[in-house]
């Protein structure tokens, strides 16, 4: 996984959706991280796009794939945030080791 590091990003928090009216959770990437999307839940999967540095994600579900450490330790999450496109969760600040969303339906 190729990344490059620069300046701090701050934690997570929830943000109001305009068009529904319904909290949205977002998490902070990993500070000064350029971060590889990729189209499936490991690092043999091609990337897709590239987070900025200070990018925040919605996490729409969660599954396990390749192991991989980052600054937030190691782990074999990858979080869905959007159609076909995955990140390791050693990447995001989530507060936890664990899972904090459902597993993606197969």
């Amino acid at each position: 996984m190729s990344v490059d590091r620069s300046e701090a990003v701050l934690g997570f928090d929830e943000q109001e959706s305009p068009a529904v009216g319904a909290a949205v959770r977002t998490f902070a990437v990993a500070p000064g991280v350029r971060l590889n999307v990729r189209s499936g839940p490991g690092t043999q999967f091609g990337v897709v796009r590239v987070l900025p540095e200070g990018a925040r994600v919605s996490i729409f579900c969660q599954t396990p794939g390749t192991t991989v450490a980052g600054p937030y330790g190691t782990t074999n999450i990858w979080d869905n945030i959007d159609n076909g496109q995955f990140i390791s969760d050693s990447y995001v600040q989530t507060g936890t080791d664990g899972y904090v969303a459902s597993r993606c339906a197969l």
